[in-house]
């Protein structure tokens, strides 16, 4: 390390640049300033927004659940808590933090949250990236480079990069049961690990593999280009200014009344687990936090949701947020279920420290597990619906969140509902311009709202032949249903006939002044 430090200060001399760096790679890759913005863009919004009120009335039952499930898995304590965007609703703990002394866990016990931990280390990453100090497309071997010993399995393998030690995919073999128990080596133990070589599983970028070594590395890359320790970048730079006062690192500094005893279940008994200290390796699950000030950090990952213009002060972007939770590498579950239990397959895969998650239904869950001698831990958030669920636990690798029930009674018995994008004001144009124009056919107008391909791949009497017949299977229209958006661009709505129901999808052009470049009609019977 010593060496390392001596090497950088050399080169800085010579080269007369800050941290190593040219001047251009001091500077964020995108100017805010520089950019255009348009004022008539709508948020996604909730139309009817009872979430709050909602998840209030049924916490108890959601206590319930979890209770349910902490007396299944011999779980000694669990608190949990549900986040509607910047609000902790609903919170509660149950069981007990301290078997010795009967202590009851409370909502502000110092849980150790394990792998909860590397969306923190990520996103330390990507704020050194949005400042110009790193790309996630350097090779790893640039900021650490005791890794050059390591040997590739193929003569084709391509450098190991920073976004494939964030993405899971660096070709390091799964190592959750070595990793659990290297939380507290030193410095010195980590680089002799690197020094002699490690071995990897696959070439990388060709595979996703779970790797806890690839987050101990990007700990160390935080260290080198910060020039600061990695547990203090992300306390000064992340912690501190979400509020976040009662998280630690080193359990040895939190108050014995506060901090939460780990327990296995073995011959039908609890037994304590020892506490690993602070070490090298805290980047890959170090932290230690309360359901309250954890919360914190998921309502910032929810304000992220939905992309708007209004002020951007966090510790990082919007916009680098929801980078973090964009997938990579996505898996298919062909057999996968939704809350109700019903066959759903789902897409699943890992962004920036975080594991994404569709179904076959659009719902789109954010989350991550966390597991260590001792604890288990669990939080998942629905960006379209502004809701995060956070559990955490006190027995060795068990999971405290019993997720498929909670979400079941939220999404299909409560009814919560995701927000709904506006119809943008080009949009509403061109529907009332459609609307006049089916059936009337009138061609001076046609230049207004219809655009220079519209009559290239059939003519217009064929174009409106079309449509004729399908207005006259529909019968008289009497009314015109609300236009669905899909996106600024395009939409979609129906005309209401006597006998029949007339679809009208729509797609507009690129250009300044959008037009009309694509128009679907089809006849659907009516429900009625």
């Amino acid at each position: 390390m010593k060496n390392i430090y001596q090497y950088f200060i050399c080169s800085c001399i010579v080269a007369s640049l800050w941290s190593c760096t040219t001047k251009k790679s001091e500077e964020p890759k995108d100017k805010n300033t520089q950019m255009l913005y348009s004022s008539s863009y709508k948020a996604q919004e909730f139309v009817q927004d009872s979430r709050r009120k909602k998840i209030t009335e049924h916490a108890p039952e959601v206590e319930n659940l979890i209770r349910e499930h902490m007396k299944e898995h011999n779980i000694p304590g669990v608190a949990y808590g549900i986040v509607v965007d910047n609000e902790l609703v609903a919170a509660s703990a149950m069981g007990l933090m301290n078997l010795e002394n009967k202590q009851p866990a409370t909502t502000k016990s110092s849980f150790r949250i394990a792998s909860l931990t590397k969306s923190f280390t990520a996103m330390a990453i990507l704020k050194l990236r949005d400042e110009g100090k790193l790309s996630l497309d350097d090779a790893v071997v640039k900021y650490i480079p005791e890794l050059g010993s390591m040997r590739h399995l193929t003569t084709d393998s391509p450098s190991i990069d920073i976004e494939n030690l964030m993405t899971m995919t660096s070709g390091l073999p799964e190592d959750n049961p070595w990793g659990d128990r290297q939380l507290d080596e030193s410095e010195q133990m980590l680089f002799d690990l690197i020094k002699n070589g490690l071995s990897l599983a696959n070439p990388p970028s060709h595979a996703f593999e779970y790797s806890n070594t690839s987050y101990a590395l990007l700990g160390q890359i935080i260290s080198r280009v910060s020039r600061t320790p990695y547990q203090t970048y992300i306390t000064n730079n992340i912690l501190r200014p979400l509020g976040m006062e009662e998280t630690y690192w080193e359990y040895s500094n939190i108050p014995k009344e506060q901090l939460v005893l780990g327990y296995r279940w073995e011959d039908e008994e609890w037994k304590q687990e020892p506490m690993l200290h602070d070490g090298a390796f805290g980047a890959i699950g170090g932290l230690i936090t309360s359901i309250e000030d954890f919360g914190k950090y998921v309502s910032f990952h929810l304000s992220a949701w939905p992309p708007r213009s209004d002020q951007d002060n966090g510790p990082v972007k919007r916009s680098t947020l929801r980078e973090m939770h964009r997938p990579h590498f996505p898996r298919l579950n062909a057999q996968g279920r939704d809350f109700n239990g019903d066959t759903c397959p789902s897409i699943s895969s890992y962004g920036y420290g975080l594991g994404i998650t569709e179904d076959c239904n659009g719902l789109k869950r954010v989350s991550h597990g966390g597991a260590l001698p001792g604890y288990g831990s669990s939080y998942s958030f629905f960006p379209e619906y502004g809701i995060g669920i956070i559990a955490f636990g006190n027995l060795t690798y068990t999971g405290p969140l019993p997720l498929n029930d909670i979400g079941k009674l939220l999404f299909k018995t409560v009814g919560l509902e995701p927000r709904q994008l506006p119809v943008s004001e080009i949009l509403n144009q061109r529907q009332e311009q459609l609307t006049q124009w089916i059936g009337n056919w009138n061609q001076e107008m046609e230049d207004k709202f219809l655009a220079e391909n519209f009559y290239l791949d059939f003519s217009r009497k064929h174009r409106i032949d079309q449509i004729e017949e399908i207005l006259q299977k529909a019968g008289k229209i009497n009314s015109v249903s609300k236009l669905e958006p899909i996106n600024q661009l395009r939409g979609r709505f129906k005309l209401e006939g006597d006998k029949g129901l007339v679809e009208i999808f729509f797609t507009l052009t690129p250009e300044k002044n959008p037009k009309v470049q694509q128009l679907d009609v089809s006849f659907a019977k009516s429900d009625n």
